[in-house]
């Protein structure tokens, strides 16, 4: 497969993620609320985490913005789904900008990694960890 043609599939992966998000909406009763928004652009994300056993046992995301920050959220829930709070905590920019899997610009690393920050920061608040989530843009 030719790069420009893997390119052009994985752009399409982020188009669908962005048109049918995955893991979309609110849950009842959830664990973990966490909010922020990328203050260069607007975008803007709420996840929310069921906490089961140490794990995330289910998980929903809302907000509102450019195609790459509401992919990025969906991918993000889809992987953090059934993993442990720990696990998650640990995902870093290297381990998500791995999971969208396309060249992200300078300019639009925030949003990539704004679900990434949201859920971070609503799981080591949960746990009780010391909060320094790095601004990773």
């Amino acid at each position: 497969m030719t790069d420009d043609l893997a390119s052009e599939m994985y752009k399409e992966i982020i188009l669908d993620y962005y048109r049918h998000p995955r893991n979309y909406g609110v849950l009842p009763h959830p664990d973990i609320v966490s909010h922020d928004v990328n203050t260069s652009c607007g975008d803007e994300i709420t996840m929310q985490v069921l906490v089961k056993d140490g794990r995330i046992g289910n998980i929903r995301f809302s907000g509102r913005g450019c195609a790459i920050s509401q992919a990025s959220a969906s991918m993000l829930t889809e992987f953090a789904l059934g993993k442990s709070l720990e696990e998650v905590a640990k995902f870093n920019k290297e381990s998500m900008l791995g999971l969208i899997n396309i060249p992200i610009s300078c300019m639009r690393l925030k949003c990539a990694l704004l679900g990434l920050k949201v859920l971070k920061l609503g799981i080591l608040q949960f746990i009780g960890e010391k909060v320094e989530v790095e601004d990773e843009g």
